[in-house]
């Protein structure tokens, strides 16, 4: 309250100071103000407080905007009248309240501005106000949801000028040209994942929170490292069978155009039906697998028990069927309805043992690694999203090209550890030549048998990971062979090198584009709406992960009043006969 003395004479340096510094001072004492005369010259107002003789009068100085106190009569004798709510706390008011902590935190919540407002003032404001103050802060910080969408073909232009060979296309429906999808592939993405990335890709969705809501769909894979690497994302408004099978026609368009021989992929997703669907019509040679994350997240709530998911896992890992079949077994033995529920679900879409394709040892997508780059900008415009990975992706792309260059080993690090564990487990085997190729490797607990001209061996770890295990790097060295030769080339640190060769580069600020829109044809400048779903009150449903392939029978509700299945008897709109007795 000391911050908020006022004196006659005191200056103020203009009108808008004088008003929110009076509104502050209203707030911050817990009185009501009522305004008798605000305007540019002058500002007079008294207490609201039906007996309190406060009065404040101040009044614009001649040839300057400083505002001064000309008179200032009473003391308050109302009282604190204002702890439940305040006039003077206004939308405008909490707005400035609260910008700098939304410009650090998006997800500053209205239950947090409440709390804030509450501690600071003493006064408690409606949900519903802070809340629209969230709104109106964003908008302000970051421009409004509506601006977001009409900017959008003049942002893909830029980044296709600026990254030449990039994708980025927004897509409408109907006659007034409200936005239905968005896709955008840097060149640099493109480039690094062809040339370098392994042969894996990720799908996944992140539902978006802004006005209009919408869904981030991605595709990502990885780099010699193990690291996410972001080959393509779209935005639509709703997420569909339809969408995903655009978005899938998109990255079959978009590989199809940037290499002359399509490679064998392996996709990874959460199993949703549209995905399979999409991914068995646009890549029906890809080997499609289910992201290990979503399956044993599924059966982890299904279940609520940690050993089961623990047991999955390791069945997902078995190399051979024997030991798949014996994880199985002691998943059956903790749960047997657990067992049936996974049996439902093809080994060959999430057990290495099975697996048609060629994993890499990544059982799971990294999608989630991607969702958490844009965590933060879920609720802002759908400009801003874009934003937030296009500098995302500029950043990490320069940070590992100049960490690559620190490297001067054949492999990639996480590669080149498995290498030189494999080699210091060699050093203890016993090998035996057959052949030119084959050869039989005798360890402690077993023997294997190494062919290292298909690559492979009876432990089946070459093939599942695409580097040498133990067994073959015995084999190799001793008929003089170099191991590093036989690992598959997308681990090599030259591989890792060209995957991040090609820089990502910023697009301007947005009052260059008009000039650099200006040779534009009207039907690339026209005007994107937002879609027609907005979000909707309340708090959103959380949406189940669903595997294809799992059909669990579902609960059939009963009457008791009418013995029909479908409805309970509180719902009931049956006629029900009543039998007289006699």
């Amino acid at each position: 309250m000391e911050d908020y003395n006022f004196s006659v004479g005191q200056e103020f340096p203009d009108v808008k100071t004088f008003r929110r510094t009076i509104k502050e001072a209203a707030i911050a004492q817990h009185f009501e103000l009522r305004i008798i005369k605000s305007d540019l010259i002058r500002y007079f107002a008294k207490c609201a407080k039906d007996g309190c003789p406060w009065r404040i009068r101040a009044v614009k100085l001649p040839n300057a905007p400083t505002f001064t106190i000309r008179s200032l009569e009473g003391t308050h004798t109302c009282g604190k009248t204002a702890q439940q709510g305040h006039h003077q706390a206004s939308v405008d008011w909490i707005v400035s309240f609260i910008e700098e902590r939304l410009r650090d935190d998006v997800h500053y919540k209205p239950k947090d501005i409440l709390n804030d407002i509450q501690k600071q003032y003493g006064i408690t404001i409606p949900y519903k106000q802070a809340w629209r103050a969230k709104e109106r802060g964003l908008a302000a910080i970051y421009g409004s949801s509506e601006e977001g969408y009409c900017l959008l073909p003049a942002y893909c232009e830029q980044i296709k000028k600026t990254n030449p060979g990039s994708i980025a296309q927004v897509f409408t429906m109907g006659s007034d040209h409200r936005f239905q999808r968005l896709f955008v592939a840097f060149h640099a993405s493109i480039y690094g994942f062809i040339n370098g990335c392994l042969p894996l890709i990720g799908l996944g969705a992140l539902q978006l929170k802004s006005k209009y809501l919408g869904t981030l769909l991605s595709a990502t894979s990885f780099d010699a490292d193990g690291a996410l690497f972001p080959l393509a994302f779209g935005i639509v408004d709703v997420e569909t069978d339809e969408s995903w099978m655009w978005f899938l026609s998109e990255l079959h368009k978009l590989l199809e155009l940037n290499t002359e021989t399509m490679p064998h992929l392996t996709i990874l997703s959460d199993g949703q039906k549209g995905i399979v669907d999409a991914v068995k019509r646009k890549f029906p040679s890809a080997s499609h697998g289910f992201c290990m994350r979503h399956l044993s997240e599924s059966i982890g709530k299904e279940f609520k028990n940690s050993r089961l998911v623990q047991l999955l896992w390791k069945a997902a890992y078995s190399i051979t069927t024997f030991g798949f079949k014996e994880r199985m077994a002691e998943i059956e033995e903790v749960s047997a309805d657990a067992a049936g529920w996974i049996q439902q679900i093809s080994p060959a879409r999430w057990a290495v043992a099975y697996f048609e394709g060629c994993r890499y040892g990544h059982l799971s997508s990294n999608i989630e690694e991607f969702n958490r780059w844009i965590l933060e900008a879920r609720e802002l415009p759908i400009i801003q999203v874009i934003e937030r990975i296009h500098s995302k992706l500029m950043a990490e792309f320069s940070e590992r090209r100049e960490k690559s260059m620190l490297w001067n080993t054949v492999l990639a690090p996480s590669a080149e550890k498995r290498m030189s564990e494999a080699m210091s487990c060699a050093s203890g085997y016993q090998v035996l030549r057959s052949d030119e190729f084959e050869f039989e490797v005798i360890s402690p607990e077993r023997s294997n048998i190494v062919n290292i001209g298909n690559r492979s061996c009876s432990c089946r770890d070459w093939q599942v990971y695409g580097l040498p295990c133990s067994h073959a790097v015995a084999a190799l060295i001793s008929c003089g062979k170099d191991e590093y030769e036989y690992t598959e080339k997308c681990f090599t640190v030259a591989k890792y090198r060209e995957t991040y060769s090609q820089p990502i580069y910023p697009v301007p600020d947005k009052s260059e584009w008009s000039k650099a829109n200006e040779g534009i044809g009207d039907d690339e400048q026209r005007i994107v709406r937002p879609p027609k779903f907005r979000r909707p009150p309340g708090r959103p449903e959380k949406k189940r992960l669903c595997i294809e392939d799992l059909n669990r029978e579902k609960h059939t509700v009963h009457c008791s009043r009418c013995n029909q299945t479908g409805h309970y008897k509180t719902t009931c709109k049956s006629e029900v006969v009543k039998m007289l007795e006699y």
